[in-house]
């Protein structure tokens, strides 16, 4: 696989582990010391406090809303090193786009480990 499929896989597994509230699959897809910042702006730092956080939040979470993710863009900073905007649109469970929400844009910066692409930082913003 290249690693620009490599990494639509793991945003298409962002999406499933959202979608499915599947926290621990979630979880799995940072690096120990990553950073994550929501859309309402809380800092998380190291996997641990994403982790707690996740575990709280996920179960419950898309009853009446999910979104999807789609790759917008990436940029190669170095080999092992990519920023990834991302597209993410609000969807009900049944997967109708719900338009009178706004849509988010994360940029996840991602860094090669031991030849799988993991999260190292994210941040989340909603589009106004």
């Amino acid at each position: 696989m290249s690693d620009l499929s490599d990494i639509e896989n793991l945003v298409a597994t962002v999406q499933h582990s959202q979608q499915n509230e599947l926290a621990e699959e979630f979880i799995g897809l940072f690096r120990s010391d990553a950073v994550w910042t929501t859309a309402h702006g809380k800092r998380l730092t190291g996997r641990d406090e994403i982790a707690s956080f996740t575990r709280q939040v996920l179960p419950g979470a898309t009853k009446e809303a999910t979104a999807t993710y789609e790759v917008a863009h990436v940029l190669f900073i170095r080999p092992d090193v990519a920023a990834v905007k991302i597209r993410q649109r609000p969807v009900r469970p049944d997967g109708t786009v719900i338009t009178d929400q706004n849509e988010g844009s994360p940029l996840y910066i991602l860094s090669k480990e031991d030849g799988a692409w993991r999260i190292a930082a994210g941040q989340n913003t909603i589009v106004l």
